[in-house]
């Protein structure tokens, strides 16, 4: 389970949007200053909305992360699953053959 999220959603909108708003560019620890928050905080939620805009080809954008992690679960389950069966599958031909050795 993920941790919650310590800013809303809207602060996060309003901090990339006034930092793509303003031109030129100001200072990333100014304007995080402002909003209160970190500016390694500030410079993450602006390089992942510009890889969601597609601006940025280093990161993954928020869809892939959750496609990853959808797949990343349900390999989890399937690896679980096949434990399960590999170890019922022994257990039913031990039963079956009790003159194999164990």
């Amino acid at each position: 389970m993920a941790a919650p999220r310590k800013c809303s959603l809207e602060l996060r909108e309003r901090g990339v949007r006034m930092y793509r708003a303003s031109d030129p560019r100001p200072q990333i620890r100014k304007l995080a200053v402002g909003l209160g928050v970190r500016p390694g905080v500030l410079r993450g939620w602006i390089r992942q909305a510009e890889a969601d805009s597609g601006e940025r080809d280093d990161r993954l954008t928020t869809d892939e992360r959750a496609e990853l992690a959808a797949l990343r679960k349900e390999n989890v389950q399937l690896k679980r699953a096949n434990e399960v069966l590999r170890t019922a599958s022994a257990f039913f031909a031990a039963q079956l053959d009790p003159a194999r050795p164990r």
